[in-house]
């Protein structure tokens, strides 16, 4: 069998010189078997299915804490800490107005500027610091401080007078809304934290701690009156957002170890940036709950968010190992689109709900209507009743009855 498989020489001849290759030369060389190129991991399709394409893609995106990645982990917030003057309340220029006063009536003149320095650091250090830059002798920082509460209170601080800031009370709503604990944390005395949030029409009720000057030697940029605030709330100094408007307390919150957020009610962003504050609001009002929760646009929060922390770089490389492919269909990685069958199967529930019911309150409507009727209606009555067919049953009945008499009446009579 062989020898008739193998051609002969002139059929080799034929066949070289049908490929217009010469009859001396060689065979051709073999073609290279071209093989397929290996995709990369993030490339390969799995025959498993969408999950599998999901975690190649997140093996190969970048995490958020490898270099080059700009996005930052935000991390669990359990309490806030509310400094009081600049940002719960605008207390900071009546402030400084009053220490002017203070000096006036020891015949010293100073210009409000002259107490930015020191702003933020307690009332003492406050009237102390100018005192000194003055060259003031024989200060007796006790009694000026003593006298500034005074002009303070009467003056500046009035119950519900106004001056708390627009946003104020609804953040610290939302806050204790959504299970955070609130807290004052202020380098002010005692007197001047409740005679500010009285003028801000802010009740202490609505704080869980509320920690000033008194009971301490150092205040801010030391981090103790932080630490101390978290302390009472029960709360990790790591799980705790400072809000602030001063440099000393932007400091102190750092030494606490605490994320800070800046406003820039008294100083200007340039000067808030030396103490290396989380991120800057304009005030209060343009803090939001997500920029507590979730760090705003600056952060990612990392707690409860499953594998959605590497959604954007993830989003990125699978678009590009489907290569086109849409993902409109369901996944059952939370961070990707879920199909939107979900809302057309719950309209398609509601219609059988709701349709059944009115079709069982149109069948009691018709049954009381003709309650009459009901009484004696067979089911191929009823058919015909609500099918109008006339050949109703009643029709018939009445007939049979006719004849009954009839028959009856026909016997009595024979008999």
């Amino acid at each position: 069998m062989a020898r008739h498989l193998a051609p002969s020489s002139g059929s080799l001849h034929r066949l070289l010189a049908s490929c217009h290759y010469p009859p001396t030369s060689q065979a051709p060389p073999p073609r290279p078997l071209l093989l397929p190129k290996t995709r990369s991991a993030a490339m390969q399709l799995p025959r498993r299915g969408r999950r599998d394409v999901v975690a190649a893609a997140a093996a190969s995106a970048p995490s958020p804490s490898s270099p080059g990645t700009e996005v930052a982990v935000w991390g669990k917030v359990s309490a806030v800490l509310f400094d009081m003057d600049g940002v719960l309340c605008n207390s900071e220029e009546p402030s400084r107005q009053a220490g002017v006063d203070v000096f006036a009536e020891m015949g010293v003149e100073v210009a409000v500027d002259d107490f930015v320095p020191f702003m933020g650091t307690g009332e003492a250090n406050f009237l102390g610091g100018v005192a000194r830059a003055k060259g003031v002798k024989d200060f007796n920082p006790e009694s000026a401080k003593k006298r500034f509460f005074e002009i303070y209170l009467d003056k500046y601080a009035k119950p519900n007078s106004g001056i708390g800031f627009p946003g104020a009370l609804e953040l610290i709503l939302e806050c204790k809304n959504s299970g955070l604990k609130v807290a004052v944390a202020s380098s002010a005395d005692r007197i001047k934290v409740d005679a500010n949030l009285a003028a801000a029409g802010l009740s202490v009720f609505l704080f869980d701690a509320i920690v000033s000057a008194d009971a301490f030697e150092k205040l801010k940029p030391a981090p103790d009156i932080f630490l101390a605030a978290s302390k009472s709330l029960g709360v990790d100094t790591n799980e705790c957002i400072v809000i602030e408007d001063a440099l000393a307390g932007v400091q102190a919150a750092n030494a606490a170890e605490m994320r800070c957020i800046a406003v820039t009610t008294t100083l200007e962003e340039i000067a808030l940036r030396q103490g290396s504050p989380s991120f800057i609001r304009k005030n209060i009002g343009d803090i939001s709950i997500n920029d507590i929760l979730y760090g705003g646009s600056n952060a990612r929060h990392n707690e409860g968010a499953g594998s959605t922390e590497n959604s954007s770089s993830v989003g990125n490389a699978l678009s590009e190992s489907l290569n086109g492919a849409t993902a409109a269909g369901h996944s059952d990685t939370k961070g990707f689109p879920i199909s939107k069958n979900k809302g057309l199967l719950g309209s398609r529930r509601e219609i059988l709900r709701y349709g059944s019911l009115g079709i069982a309150l149109s069948c009691l409507f018709v049954a009381v209507r003709n309650w009459k009727a009901m009484q004696f209606a067979s089911p191929k009555g009823l058919l015909n009743f609500l099918m109008g067919g006339n050949s109703s049953v009643f029709a018939r009945n009445e007939v049979v009855m006719c004849v009954l008499q009839e028959n009856l009446c026909h016997q009595e009579f024979n008999k």
